[in-house]
């Protein structure tokens, strides 16, 4: 199922830093992005919700230590994704 991508202010922020320190993960990251919009299930995502303090979170993998944290919503009557974090695991989780 197709789904809008929202991007939250602190998503915005740090996938630039992202970007601005690792050039390379601007492919990694574009890929997952538009992987999660297509299917947010799609197997290559290991997509699956988040425990403890993350709880009502989601994470899709984005490479060998690359996530994106997100949660499902509706936006303007439609479903979506809300995207939080993006980051290696360490710095996600």
């Amino acid at each position: 199922m197709k789904r809008q991508l929202l991007r939250s202010a602190s998503f915005t922020r740090i996938s630039k830093q992202l970007v601005r320190r690792n050039p390379e993960r601007a492919k990694a990251l574009a890929a997952t992005l538009a992987m999660l919009e297509e299917n947010a299930h799609d197997p290559r995502l290991h997509t699956h919700q988040l425990r403890g303090g993350l709880r009502g979170f989601w994470a899709a993998s984005g490479g060998y230590d690359f996530r994106v944290v997100f949660r499902f919503i509706e936006h303007e009557g439609q479903p979506a994704i809300m995207l939080v974090d993006a980051g290696t695991h360490d710095e996600v989780y």
